[in-house]
């Protein structure tokens, strides 16, 4: 292909619309095939095709920031460890390094290159979060990362196509399901290799040797169109702060964002330092957080790509809860990690003439059940884990009200009551709207939701929360008021802290109510037939 002007574009556009029904075709095989709920029912994933320079050119639709993005970067560490010139046909690689990876024990990454005869032409990416890892579980309890679960490093899951049963064998050997943590990884292999059949086959289909050359026409222009957004803003220095609960004390969020113009410049300056338990976040997670909150406002129709993604670069001081050094513990690194979009908005608010979305729930309201033999003492029953996702409500919305029990940033699905109940001995009781949660204002904040859960045999049962906006709701933005905080509690009144594992003892069930958004606007403009709306919805009482 080396038309140039007209034809050359048109050609451009073709491959650029074929890599992305490629990207996709990868993420729904990863799907499809995964055994974790959290992939398969909720989509907790990221997939992507990287040139050979490990420059991430296109990303499956289906997936989530904190992992497409981290992604982004992590495939660089995979090219540091095993350059090109190493690899062969077949071989896979892999890590849940949280440093290397997407910020946790839980996600593993699998890198695999595309050869074309002896040429290596492409790679493929891929994350997924499974189920467990081992340690303590997905949680927040852990004092180091080495009590989290198996870590490990960039290394081989396939060499020249033979599997590294070594490792697999530790896997199986150190987690709590290990068909489903070996499943993942077959998993992962598959769709990655889904995704190089059908590049392959583009490349044929268009006449090309390989994608160096649309490479650095797709990164060029995407850069150049992330920068003519970021010139059309004005040029300063605006600043923002959020106080959240954290684990055991408040956490300070502070970050000025830059605007010039090469590109805007995020910095973490001023937050609150590491924690002692395992709430901390790696860099490239922070990075990915922040970065996507930028992009939801500024060039949100340029493709997410390197090129794109390298207009906003992002700081945090080493120490800090956001650039947390290893051996920091960081199972529930979204915990603070998915507030950041939040923070940059609100800086991004001034610069941008007020249109930007109020604060919502933001974190995910995603606790992890266990029980059964080993778990709770006395138990017969067999034992069992699941990591379940629910949201609360987004910001209201320039324009438009938040959204409902809907998750923002992470943009995952909540899990579906059947797949608990059908993957656990679990109960769920009760599934509804939470009158009022969402703040007033022009524009209403989103509505959380109210969630019972209790054990098929009343027998007691355990429960890891990651649970934030208890304390420090989300904020309206120019006169709207506040969401509703969130809530957790037992059926026998007792309160629950947000954050770490507790039993919730037999005959008693768990009440969750996850945190409304914050309103946008002045409430007296607010039209009474949409007041109205809201009241036959059941989504206020007032």
């Amino acid at each position: 292909m080396t038309e140039t002007g007209a034809l050359g574009r048109i050609h451009t556009q073709l491959l650029w619309d074929r890599l992305l029904a490629v990207v996709e075709e990868q993420a729904q095989t990863l799907m499809r095939t995964a055994f974790s709920t959290t992939v398969r029912e909720a989509g907790d994933l990221s997939a992507g095709v990287f040139d050979t320079r490990g420059r991430m050119l296109a990303q499956a639709v289906t997936g989530t920031p904190g992992h497409v993005n981290a992604m982004a970067a992590s495939v660089g560490f995979f090219l540091e460890r095993h350059p090109i010139g190493s690899l062969v046909p077949g071989d896979v690689l892999v890590t849940n390094d949280p440093w290397y990876g997407t910020g946790h024990l839980n996600d593993f990454t699998v890198v695999t290159p595309v050869f074309r005869g002896a040429e290596c032409v492409a790679l493929f990416a891929s994350t997924s979060h499974i189920a467990d890892v081992g340690g303590l579980g997905f949680g927040p309890d852990g004092r180091q990362v080495y009590e989290e679960g198996l870590n490990i490093p960039i290394g081989h899951l396939y060499r020249a196509g033979e599997a590294n049963e070594t490792l697999l064998d530790i896997l199986r050997a150190n987690v709590r399901d290990p068909v489903a943590a070996e499943g993942d990884l077959y998993s992962l292999t598959a769709c990655n290799r889904a995704g190089a059949e059908r590049l392959l086959a583009t490349l044929e289909e268009f006449s090309l040797e390989s994608l160096d050359a649309p490479a650095e026409r797709i990164i060029g222009q995407s850069r150049e169109a992330m920068l003519a957004g970021v010139r059309d803003l004005p040029h300063g220095c605006w600043r923002n702060a959020m106080r959240v609960d954290g684990y055991d004390e408040p956490v300070d969020l502070v970050c000025a964002v830059t605007i010039g113009d090469e590109g805007i410049d995020v910095d973490f300056e001023g937050t609150s330092p590491a924690c002692a338990h395992g709430i901390n976040v790696p860099l490239t997670y922070t990075q990915a957080y922040a970065s996507f909150g930028v992009r939801c406002v500024v060039g949100n129709d340029v493709p997410n790509n390197a090129g794109s993604l390298g207009v906003v670069r992002v700081a945090a001081p080493e120490g800090c809860i956001l650039n947390a050094p290893r051996p920091a513990a960081v199972s529930a690194r979204h915990a603070i990690g998915q507030m950041l979009p939040d923070v940059v908005l609100g800086a991004l608010e001034e610069p941008l003439g007020g249109r930007v979305p109020a604060e919502g729930a933001s974190c995910l309201f995603g606790p992890v059940f266990l029980g059964g033999r080993g778990v709770i003492p006395g138990s017969r029953g067999e034992p069992f884990v699941i990591n379940a996702f629910y949201a609360g409500g987004t910001g209201g919305r320039p324009g438009k009200d938040g959204l409902d029990c809907t998750a923002f940033p992470s943009g995952v699905r909540s899990t579906p009551v059947e797949i608990t109940e059908n993957a656990a001995p679990l109960i769920i009781w009760r599934k509804e709207y939470r009158p009022d949660s969402g703040g007033t204002g022009r524009f209403r904040g989103g509505a959380g939701q109210i969630m019972e859960f209790g054990h098929a045999a009343d027998e007691a049962f355990a429960v890891s929360k990651m649970f934030d906006r208890i304390g420090h709701p989300a904020r309206g933005r120019q006169g709207g008021s506040a969401g509703a905080p969130a809530r957790v509690y037992t059926s026998g009144g007792a309160e629950l802290r947000g954050m770490g594992r507790e039993v919730i003892p037999a005959g008693e069930r768990m009440i969750l109510e996850t945190a409304g958004g914050g309103g946008l606007g002045d409430p007296e403009q607010r039209a009474e037939s949409e007041t109205a709306a809201d009241r036959r919805n059941g989504l206020t009482d007032s």
